[in-house]
C-alpha cells in the first residue's frame, strides 16, 4: 500500500533539519542506492555505517530517479544534480527513527511487540496466519527488527490496518528504548531467553533488563512462567509495575495452564485451562520450539477473543516458516528463487530486489499467486503489485489463481494466466523456460513447493547450502579491519573454492568488492557472460587465450619474462583497438612458485619502459606462511624484498600502482602492510587459522545428505567392500547418499569421522562407497529419508580437514559436481 503522503519540508521539520531546494512529495523512503526498481518520489537515506557511508551512493540513487535525500554531510550538497533536494540532519539514523516514531503516532491501533533470544520471526508470522481474517495486519517484513529494520517496518503502516505486529531485536545495550519509542507496543510478547549476542552484555540478566525495555508503556505484557529468569525479572521490575502480566506455564499456576501436550501423527495436541474454561488446540509440529511458539499465539488469541473455531481451525494448518530464499538451479539454464514464505506486498518487494541482482540472466520472470490479504482493498494491493512489476521492469509474469487473473488489466504486461497450480503444472512446456531468473512467490494454499519441483535441475538429492547472510557478514568483517582507502579482492578461482562462481561473484558485486580474481581466462568469460562488470585478474593466463582475455575486458597476471614477452607481441600484433592493457605483474618474494625475481627485474623494465599502451595495474606477491607466527621472520623477508622490488619499478618507470601481498591470514595478521589493495580468499567463507579472528567470522557452508535405508546387522557382521567393518554389538545401520565420488575421502571410513544425524553424532562403519558410506545408528532414532549432516555447526570443516590430514581449502573444492549448491539468503 502508498503510505501516508508527506512533504520533504514536512520530513524536514519532523527531524528538525534544514531544506536545500524544491519542496518534493515523499511515499516512499530507501537506504540502499543499489535497488533495482525506478522510484519516483522516494527519500533515499544516507545512512553511516561501520563499513559503509550511505553519501557515496546519492549520485548513483540520482541516477536511478531518486531526487530527495536524507544527510548528514553538507558537502554532499551538490548543485550539478539538477532538481535534487536534500534534507540536512545530524544523523540520519536518528532522523529515520525520528521519522517513524511520528509516522507510527499517527495511528491507533492494537501494536503487538515481539522480543525474545528464539522465535521472534515464527511467532510473528503465525500471529499474521491466525488472525488476518479478523484484522487487516501491518507487520515486520521478515525478520527486520534491528535499528533500521524496525522504523523501515513501521513505514509501511497505514489507515487499511487495525493491528500492527512488530518485532525487535538487540545486539548492543541501550538499543531496546530507541526501538520501544518507535514501536510503542501495547501488547508485549517475551518469548524467551538465550545466548544471542551475549558477548555484548555482562550476563544473561542484562540481555533480559535490555530486551524487558520494549514493555515499559505496554498495557499488557504476555510471556511464559517456566522461563524463571524473565519470571523473576519482570516480577523485580518497577517500571512494570503498570503493566498487566499474562502467562502461562506447563508447571504452575497461570492464566493459561497447559496441562497435557501429547504427540501422534506429526501433530501435537495441547490442552490447557484458560478461564476456568478447558480449551484445546492441535498443531502440526512435534518439536518443543514450535509448541512454545504456538501457546504465546494461542494466549495472544485468547486474549484478543478470536473465535474458538477460528483459533482452532488456524492452529491445525499452521505453516512452516522458511525465513530464507533459496536460490537454485533450474532447468534450461534458468536460476530459481524459491520464496514461498509470504505472499504478502513488503515480502514480495524485498524477493524482486534479490531477483533483480541476478545480471547472468537477460530476462526475469515472477511466478505469484493471488496476495490473499484479507480486510482490505483487493485492487489496491493489485495496483501496488503492477507498479512493482513495472517499476522494476519485469519481462514475463505468470499468475496463478482467480484474484490476481481478475486484475490483470492493471499490469503493464501481458499475464500467463492459471486458475491452479495444478493447471500451471500440466500445461506448462518446460521448454518456455529459458535462460532466466524466475522468483516463485505463492501463498501456502497454492503449494508452490510443487512448481519449484517442476521447474528445478533434477540433480543429486545431496547438497551443499551456502549461507550468503554468512557469506556477507565474513566479507563485511574484512572490509571492517582495512583503512578505507584499501581496495578488496576476492578470489573466485575453483568454482569459488567449490560455492559456485558466478552466484559468489553476484553478491560480491552488489556488495561493492573491488576485484575479483580466477585461475583461468575461460573463468573469467563465463563470468562476463553471467553479467559480472567488476573488474578481473586472471591468475594463469594461456598466450592462446590472450585474444579472448583482451576481448572480455579481463586482465592478466604476468609472471615470467616469457610471458611477458608473449602478451607484448600480441598486442602489437593483434588487431586490438584498446587505448591500454592492464596487467598485473606477480613478484617472487620466496613462495617460489610464480612470479619475477630480483634478478628479472632489469629485463621488465627495459620491456616496458617504451610501451605506452600497456598499464601496470597493481604488482603484488604471495606470501608463504601468513598463518604461522613462527615463521614471522621469513615473512617479513618477503615484505622486505617485495618493497625493494616496488622501488626499482617505481624509480625507473615512473608509474604508479596498486600493490597487494596480503591474503586472508595477512589481512588478519599484518595490518600495517595493507598498502593499496589486500586479498581475501578462503576468509571469505569463515575459515581462518587465526584463533582470535575464528569467533568473528561465521561458517558459510553445510553439507548435507540423507538416509537412504536403514538395516538391522548382527554382532559380528561386516559392512561395506573389504569387510572391513565390524559391528560390535547387534544394531543398525544408516546407508548414506554420498560417497567419494562426492569429495568424501576413503580416509573417512570406520569410525573417522562422525555425521549429524537428529543432533546425534554417529560414526561411519565400514569402507566410503563411490556414492554412498553407512554409519552406526544403533544408539539413536532415526527414519529413512532424515537429513545428515556430513559437515556443519556441529561436525566442523575443521574437524574434517583434520581427520582427513588435510586442509579445509581441499575439502571444500574435492566437493564434486553432481552435489547441488543452494544458496539461502535469510
Amino acid at each position: 500500500m502508498i503510505n501516508l503522503s508527506y512533504t520533504t519540508n514536512d520530513i524536514c521539520t519532523i527531524c528538525d533539519g534544514e531544506h536545500y531546494g524544491n519542496t518534493q512529495a515523499i511515499n516512499h523512503i530507501l537506504y540502499d542506492s543499489r535497488a533495482q526498481q525506478k522510484f519516483t518520489n522516494a527519500l533515499f537515506i544516507a545512512l553511516i555505517g561501520a563499513r559503509q557511508n550511505g553519501h557515496k551512493f546519492i549520485s548513483q540513487a540520482f541516477s536511478k530517479g531518486i531526487r530527495s535525500f536524507l544527510i548528514s554531510e553538507k558537502t554532499s550538497i551538490d548543485a550539478s544534480l539538477q532538481d535534487a533536494t536534500f534534507i540536512l540532519v545530524e544523523d540520519t539514523l536518528k532522523a529515520l527513527q525520528l521519522l517513524a516514531k511520528h509516522h507510527r503516532e499517527r495511528f491507533e491501533l492494537e501494536v503487538i511487540g515481539v522480543t525474545g533470544s528464539n522465535g521472534k520471526t515464527v511467532t510473528k508470522e503465525w500471529l499474521f496466519q491466525l488472525l488476518k481474517e479478523q484484522y487487516p495486519i501491518c507487520r515486520s517484513p521478515k525478520s527486520y527488527n534491528s535499528q533500521i529494520g524496525v522504523p523501515i517496518s513501521i513505514w509501511n503502516l497505514t489507515h487499511s490496518h487495525n493491528l500492527a505486529i512488530f518485532e525487535a531485536g538487540i545486539s548492543h545495550p541501550n538499543e531496546m528504548q530507541k526501538l520501544a519509542s518507535m514501536i510503542q507496543p501495547s501488547i508485549g510478547l517475551f518469548t524467551n531467553i538465550g545466548f544471542a549476542h551475549a558477548q555484548n552484555f555482562e550476563n544473561q540478566e542484562a540481555i533480559i533488563q535490555e530486551k524487558l525495555a520494549l514493555f515499559y508503556q505496554c498495557k499488557i505484557l504476555i510471556y511464559c512462567k517456566d522461563h524463571k529468569q524473565i519470571q523473576q525479572a519482570i516480577e523485580n521490575c518497577s517500571q512494570l509495575d503498570s503493566v498487566t502480566k499474562i502467562n502461562w506455564s506447563r508447571k504452575d499456576s497461570a492464566d493459561l495452564e497447559i496441562k497435557s501436550c501429547e504427540a501422534a501423527n506429526g501433530n501435537t495436541s495441547i490442552i490447557g485451562r484458560y478461564k476456568n474454561e478447558t480449551v484445546k488446540i492441535s498443531i502440526p509440529f512435534n518439536d518443543d520450539a514450535s509448541i512454545e511458539n504456538a501457546i504465546h499465539c494461542w494466549l495472544i488469541c485468547l486474549l484478543l477473543d478470536t473465535p474458538r473455531e477460528i483459533i482452532t481451525k488456524g492452529m491445525l494448518q499452521l505453516s512452516p516458516i522458511a525465513m530464507r530464499l533459496e536460490l537454485k538451479k533450474g532447468i534450461n539454464g534458468c536460476t530459481l528463487i524459491n520464496d514461498t514464505y509470504n505472499s504478502d506486498v513488503t515480502s514480495l518487494k524485498i524477493a524482486i530486489t534479490y531477483l533483480k541482482q541476478q545480471q547472468q540472466h537477460p530476462k526475469h520472470t515472477i511466478i505469484i499467486s493471488d496476495i490473499l490479504q484479507n480486510n482490505v482493498r483487493i485492487e489496491e494491493v493489485y495496483k501496488e503489485v503492477a507498479d512493482l512489476v513495472k517499476r522494476n521492469q519485469i519481462d514475463r509474469i505468470i499468475a496463478i489463481g482467480s484474484e490476481i487473473t481478475a486484475y490483470k488489466s492493471l499490469f503493464p504486461i501481458p499475464l500467463e494466466c492459471y486458475e491452479t497450480t495444478a493447471e500451471f503444472i500440466n500445461q506448462i512446456d518446460n521448454q518456455s523456460f529459458s535462460n532466466e531468473a524466475i522468483l516463485i512467490k505463492g501463498a501456502r494454499l497454492f503449494e508452490f513447493e510443487k512448481v519449484t519441483e517442476r521447474l528445478q535441475e533434477k540433480a543429486h538429492t545431496t547438497r551443499l547450502e551456502i549461507n550468503l547472510n554468512s557469506l556477507i557478514d565474513n566479507f563485511n568483517y574484512y572490509k571492517s579491519i582495512l583503512k578505507p582507502e584499501t581496495k578488496l579482492m576476492i578470489m573466485v578461482k575453483a568454482f569459488s573454492y567449490g560455492s559456485g562462481t558466478h552466484e559468489i561473484a553476484n553478491i560480491l558485486e552488489y556488495y561493492r568488492a573491488d576485484y575479483l580474481a580466477v585461475a583461468y581466462t575461460d573463468e573469467g568469460i563465463s563470468l562476463r557472460k553471467q553479467g559480472i562488470t567488476l573488474p578481473i585478474m586472471v591468475l594463469n593466463p594461456e598466450p592462446s587465450s590472450f585474444d579472448s582475455l583482451i576481448r572480455f575486458g579481463l586482465e592478466a597476471e604476468i609472471f615470467s619474462i616469457r610471458l611477458l614477452r608473449s602478451f607484448l607481441e600480441h598486442i602489437n600484433s593483434a588487431n586490438h583497438t584498446n587505448d591500454f592493457y592492464k596487467i598485473h605483474l606477480k613478484l617472487d618474494t620466496g613462495m617460489r612458485r610464480l612470479g619475477f625475481e630480483l634478478s628479472e627485474m632489469k629485463e621488465v623494465v627495459e620491456l616496458l619502459k617504451d610501451e605506452k599502451r600497456v598499464k601496470i595495474e597493481s604488482i603484488f606477491s604471495h606470501l608463504a606462511a601468513s598463518d604461522d607466527d613462527e615463521k614471522d621472520d621469513f615473512t617479513e623477508k618477503q615484505f622486505e624484498l617485495f618493497d625493494e622490488m616496488d622501488c626499482y619499478l617505481k624509480h625507473l618507470l615512473k608509474t604508479s600502482y596498486n600493490r597487494h601481498i596480503l591474503n586472508s591470514s595477512g589481512i588478519l595478521r599484518f595490518p600495517d602492510k595493507q598498502f593499496e589493495m589486500v586479498r581475501l580468499g578462503i576468509g571469505l567463507y569463515g575459515v581462518s587459522n587465526t584463533e582470535i579472528h575464528k569467533k568473528h567470522l561465521s561458517p558459510v557452508h553445510r553439507l548435507v545428505a540423507h538416509i537412504s535405508q536403514i538395516k538391522q546387522v548382527n554382532e559380528g557382521e561386516t559392512v561395506g567392500y573389504g569387510r572391513r567393518g565390524i559391528m560390535p554389538k547387534d544394531g543398525k545401520i544408516a546407508t548414506i547418499s554420498i560417497g567419494y565420488a562426492d569429495g568424501i575421502s576413503r580416509h573417512l571410513g570406520n569410525g573417522k569421522w562422525k555425521v549429524e544425524i537428529n543432533g546425534a553424532l554417529v560414526p561411519t562403519i565400514g569402507s566410503i562407497c563411490m556414492d554412498m558410506l553407512m554409519v552406526n545408528i544403533t544408539d539413536i532414532s532415526a527414519t529413512e529419508g532424515d537429513e545428515v549432516i556430513i559437515f556443519g555447526p556441529n561436525n566442523s570443516i575443521y574437524d574434517l580437514a583434520k581427520a582427513q590430514e588435510t586442509i579445509p581449502y581441499e575439502i571444500l573444492t574435492d566437493i564434486g559436481g553432481r552435489v547441488k549448491r543452494i544458496f539461502y539468503l535469510e
